[in-house]
């Protein structure tokens, strides 16, 4: 056997164990007389060892039941039922009332249950026991079993073991490995001289190569037929590389973003676009509103120019919704349900400024998650204002921003939508198949009027995630937001 082609460790190993032929070293003799403290290091030169046929090592594994961090707990402070029975065993009025202000609330109930398993009655609210020192028995001997721990399975009290099995977090089994190492003739017939333990250069270095310390070095041999390990890198989430890739195109196309706040009034979120206070959409059921603010002040000009366009239409020749408009319910604070209620307060604020604005932020609604709907999710949105915009203007920006996404082929339908007039169902083709990815429109006057726009607004929007399941070819939404790293480590890159 070469000497050269052990490591130190190996090196230090064989020449302590050469030290007695016939003997059995364990872990700990091993770890002493070599002077090591981690127990990897001992173990990982017994392999090394053991495969060059100089040592042989024994290995013998047993269960070991062991305190968890629960167990820990009740060793140091006591199991919770023996502390409550210590409580009533002392209290002159042992009752529930008294249990439940001497004890939180996460400890008084559980309690109870593991004191009636024991005997104790509860009648009346005051707790008896027919037979208390048997109680007394049983918890002490619950004590001493977790005092016991660590130790053999086999050598454990199995009722009491399978009682605590069956509490989580007090006990838990794990395997215990014992080795032994003795060495063979073959370790034995290594000259001592050639196990002196020497530096082995394992990377070569520029400053190594520079100087000629490398033409005395010892180096550590190297399997080049190996395959060489694959680098594990950072990479982006797919929903946010997709959010990137969005907002290229539309910083592409000429577009500015638009990024505001979540909490919102009733009356930007809904009245300004000019969906009817009865409307389904503004029930508890499809809208998160608030406690706090419950109710967000509005300009009355603004709540007065709703409720005429609401109730008879205004000064737009429609003829509204009818029945009676509250300013107190455009207050409400609200979760957006959509990211138009942010550009509509835009374009209230400019008016008359020609624009091309997009958003891809969260919104939410109390939806029942399933694996195509989320409470909380991300919508894409487009807006152009100008002097002359039209509908062919809408279909070919339509059309161009889903082509540079990669769908070429994009058809539209007529929709229906409560504030935009003409509205329009956007589909593009995949696999064969028409899929439906968003909605479009033109902004009613019921919409604009109000807030002084006099350009036609066109508007088209469409939900994030469903984007993302049809690029990374998903069937529930809910795959999106799991933390399951090889699943993303095996996404492409958007």
């Amino acid at each position: 056997m070469d000497a050269d082609a052990l490591l130190n460790p190996e090196r230090r190993m064989l020449r302590v164990m050469q030290q007695k032929e016939n003997h059995e070293w364990t872990l700990e003799e091993i770890l002493s007389a070599c002077e090591w403290t981690d127990q990897a290091v001992a173990v990982g030169a017994g392999h090394g060892l053991s495969n060059t046929g100089l040592v042989n090592t024994s290995e013998s594994s047993s269960a070991l039941v062991r305190l968890a961090d629960e167990g820990l707990k009740a060793k140091e402070n006591g199991l919770l039922e023996a502390r409550i029975w210590n409580w009533l065993s002392k209290s002159d009025t042992p009752d529930m009332k008294g249990l439940q202000s001497e004890f939180e609330r996460h400890e008084a109930g559980p309690g109870v249950g593991l004191l009636k398993r024991l005997g104790v009655q509860l009648e009346n609210g005051v707790f008896t026991s027919a037979n208390p020192s048997d109680v007394s028995t049983k918890i002490e001997a619950r004590t001493a079993f977790l005092h016991q721990l660590p130790a053999a399975s086999e050598s454990l009290d199995g009722e009491l073991l399978e009682h605590f099995k069956s509490r989580r977090g007090l006990i838990e089994s794990v395997i215990s490995t014992t080795r032994t190492w003795n060495i063979t003739p073959k370790g034995q017939s290594v000259e001592p001289e050639s196990l002196q333990e020497k530096q082995s250069i394992s990377e070569i270095t520029t400053e190594l190569l520079q100087s000629d310390a490398w033409k005395d070095a010892d180096y550590r041999p190297f399997d080049v037929t190996l395959e060489s390990a694959t680098p594990r890198t950072g990479r982006s989430h797919p929903m946010q590389a997709l959010i990137e890739r969005v907002r290229s195109i539309f910083l592409e196309m000429g577009f500015s973003e638009l990024v505001d706040d979540y909490v919102q009034t009733a009356g930007w979120n809904m009245d300004a676009l000019f969906i009817p206070q009865d409307h389904p959409a503004r029930e508890m059921q499809d809208t998160f509103y608030l406690e706090n603010p419950k109710s967000i002040d509005l300009p009355k000009h603004l709540t007065d120019a709703w409720g005429a366009i609401h109730e008879h239409g205004g000064e737009t020749g429609s003829v509204g919704w009818g029945g009676d408009f509250s300013a107190d319910t455009s207050k409400k604070g609200l979760l957006r349900t959509h990211t138009t209620v942010n550009t509509i307060q835009y374009l209230a604020e400019h008016p008359k400024e020609a624009c091309r604005v997009f958003s891809v932020d969260r919104v939410f609604r109390k939806e029942a998650i399933d694996r195509t709907h989320l409470p909380e999710f991300h919508q894409i949105e487009g807006i152009i204002m100008e002097e002359g915009a039209n509908l062919q203007m809408l279909v070919t920006t339509l059309k161009t921003f889903y082509a540079k996404m990669g769908y070429p082929e994009v058809r539209v339908r007529p929709a229906y939508f409560p504030y935009t007039e003409p509205s329009l169902e956007i589909e593009v083709k995949w696999r064969g198949k028409w899929l439906e990815l968003g909605g479009a429109g033109i902004f009613r006057p019921e919409v604009t009027e109000p807030l002084g726009i006099s350009s036609p607004v066109l508007a088209w929007g469409m939900g994030l995630e469903r984007l993302a399941m049809l690029v990374l070819g998903l069937d529930d939404i809910r795959q999106l937001y799991i933390s399951d790293l090889e699943w993303l480590r095996n996404q492409p890159i958007l």
